[in-house]
């Protein structure tokens, strides 16, 4: 049976949270995300996204959520999973393997 692809989203901006200064920039870690997935999930679609919070695309929970991170002070990015928050920050790929299992992805 053929799963509707699990959706992605790194929230983040160009400049790096003030607590985030030795972390890797929102845009390298939605491309380090991206890749770590597609090799230990191969041939299993996933969609991801990044938002630059400063600057949100129209979908209006996406632009919500943009909001609220900046209103609520998150470290970023924050990596949400099917809506979930997965990661902040400095985002743990055992903690989103971990989500993605849960929505039926094998580990190759």
């Amino acid at each position: 049976m053929e799963r509707k692809p699990v959706e992605l989203h790194v929230y983040g901006a160009e400049i790096l949270c003030p607590s985030c200064v030795n972390l890797p920039s929102s845009k390298e870690t939605y491309e380090w995300l991206e890749a770590a997935v597609s090799r230990k999930y191969p041939n299993q679609p996933f969609m991801i996204k990044y938002v630059d919070i400063h600057n949100p695309p129209e979908e209006e929970s996406v632009k919500q959520f943009a909001t609220r991170v900046i209103e609520e002070d998150m470290f970023y990015p924050v990596v949400l999973l099917e809506g979930t928050i997965v990661g902040e920050g400095n985002p743990r790929l055992k903690t989103i393997y971990s989500e993605l299992e849960k929505y039926g992805y094998k580990a190759v």
